[in-house]
């Protein structure tokens, strides 16, 4: 019997060939964790679309990346993954993943692994900066991801600290490129450190 060496060593991904240990996530990474499964997981199970998993999923990529993405998205029709074969790995491509940004980890989401994701084929792509309360969207066209939009969430003492022109100017909701009909509030996603 062969053993996974994941049963023995701290948790890794394989980014361009190289091992890279994962470091644990701090409560601030979690709870926005935790706000992306809730409104986009709901919403994807409530439709039957397929499954969203957090960071404790291994994703092995067709070009050989190992990642563990802190979300996301496997529609039920892409083949990637069905009920039988959920083992903790999944192998093929998400139509959605996340990823929230840490001081250790930050360069690898936003280069290395933006491409690996692009190249692979994913379809929307979210780099979250946990410190700035943003979303930066990236959408597939082309082949090549673009800048759909940034969002930054303001709590309540910020926003009123903002002009009425600067109030109309921001954008508090995301609609999904890959939903019909889904669109995700900021405060859903860093609203929970604020309860």
């Amino acid at each position: 019997m062969l053993l996974n060496d994941r049963n023995f060593y701290k948790s890794y991904e394989i980014i361009g060939g190289e091992k890279i240990m994962s470091p644990a996530a701090n409560i601030k990474h979690g709870s926005i964790v935790v706000g992306l499964i809730t409104t986009i997981g709901v919403y994807v199970k409530n439709k039957k679309l397929g499954y969203v998993f957090p960071d404790s999923m291994d994703l092995h990529l067709p070009d050989g990346s190992l990642f563990k993405p802190d979300f996301m998205f496997i529609s039920k029709d892409s083949g990637t993954i069905t009920p039988k074969n959920i083992s903790g790995t999944v192998y093929g491509v998400p139509e959605m993943v996340a990823e929230v940004l840490s001081k250790s980890t930050w360069r690898n989401d936003v280069t290395i692994k933006k491409s690996v994701y692009e190249k692979n084929g994913v379809k929307e792509y979210w780099i979250i900066d946990p410190w700035k309360n943003s979303i930066s969207v990236y959408l597939l066209r082309d082949e090549k991801f673009e800048l759909d939009d940034e969002y930054i969430y303001f709590d309540e003492v910020e926003w009123r600290e903002l002009s009425d022109e600067e109030k109309a100017a921001t954008k508090s909701e995301i609609k999904l490129s890959i939903f019909e009909d889904l669109t995700v509030k900021l405060e859903d996603i860093f609203g929970w450190e604020n309860f």
